[in-house]
């Protein structure tokens, strides 16, 4: 308040009056990009719904949540690799390359926990040769991980010669088919894995030091060096845990399927890209939630199984992914300009 010059009664301030324009809600918003694919999300949900007699079967619904898994399980890897700069373009080939010498492992008998841990050996190494690529050679990591891709799948066509793998023992079959009965509902173990796995990755991401130097990787490595961060120990083992995360959606869609095929996953790339951009993990690298990744993965799988269930050809999913994955990129690059 301030006193009039002339002695009569004090003027008040003028504040300031906050507009809130069209402009201004959409603004924030797409600044929640999360908040736009729950939108999305639930647009799909209600059109399908609408259009299709079969999408809430029971049955549609349980073989969703079981494709949903292992796409999310290996999309939460690929986001934290995209948090720092990178991108894997191996993780379908690890799939593969997992499942088969899981199953190869129990065909000459070894016990199925041994088995596993084999397949979850290969992963490991997978990440950790494009973790070491990247991080110690400095060599870019489209062309490292398209080069372990065609190892890696050239390795899984040479062990069985293009031949699949079959007759695997019941319980790792379970891996894949067995449902968990909470209460009324009969989940999916798979669906459960998955969630388990999107904990322990929030957790990471957001309550620990590790998870805060990952997000600043990819704008401030040499701070994170001053600050005695070993960037390159750190960069290869987010390669490294994408790798694991691959192996595991590796097993699951082998003991889902009954059968380990050298083809397994073939364009899966595209899929998980699509899956972690979709939900807000950005390209330029620094930006993602696991959320996000969570509800980008159910928003793919959606546009997948309804496209199907709506009669139209496989390739109009492809299109249908591709054209998610260019929108998505378009409203992270007019976030950053704001």
């Amino acid at each position: 308040m301030a006193d009039d010059k002339t002695g009569g009664e004090p003027k008040p301030l003028k504040t300031p009056t906050l507009r809130i324009t069209p402009r201004h809600i959409w603004n924030d918003l797409t600044n929640r990009q999360v908040f736009v694919v729950l939108l999305v999300f639930l647009a799909v949900l209600v059109f399908l719904s609408l259009k299709t007699n079969t999408f809430l079967s029971r049955n549609n619904l349980a073989n969703l949540s079981r494709n949903f898994s292992w796409l999310a399980i290996v999309s939460l890897g690929q986001s934290m690799v995209i948090i720092i700069g990178g991108i894997d373009l191996s993780v379908g080939a690890t799939m593969a390359l997992a499942g088969l010498v899981t199953a190869r492992c129990m065909q000459v008998g070894v016990s199925v926990p041994l088995a596993i841990l084999v397949g979850l050996l290969v992963g490991v190494i997978m990440g950790w040769v494009n973790g070491s690529m990247v991080a110690r050679v400095r060599l870019p990591p489209f062309v490292v991980t398209l080069g372990t891709m065609s190892i890696a799948r050239g390795i899984a066509y040479g062990l069985t010669k293009g031949w699949s793998v079959t007759n695997m023992p019941e319980a790792f079959l379970r891996l894949g088919q067995s449902d968990v009965s909470i209460g009324p509902l009969s989940v999916p173990l798979p669906f459960l894995i998955a969630l388990g796995i999107a904990l322990l990755v929030k957790l990471l991401l957001n309550h620990t030091v590790i998870g805060g130097d990952i997000f600043a990787m990819s704008s401030g490595e040499r701070a994170l060096l001053v600050s005695g961060v070993n960037v390159v120990g750190l960069k290869v083992a987010v390669y490294t845990f994408c790798g694991v995360l691959a192996a595991i959606g590796g097993l699951i869609i082998a003991a889902r399927l009954g059968v380990a095929v050298p083809a397994a996953a073939i364009g899966y790339e595209v899929d998980v890209v699509a899956s972690a951009v979709i939900g807000g993990t950005s390209l330029f690298g620094g930006v993602g939630s696991t959320l996000g990744v969570l509800l980008g993965a159910v928003v793919t799988q959606m546009l997948y199984n309804g496209l199907v269930l709506l009669g139209y050809p496989s390739y109009w999913q492809t299109a249908a992914i591709g054209a998610m994955i260019l929108l998505s990129i378009l409203l992270d690059y007019w976030r950053r300009r704001r």
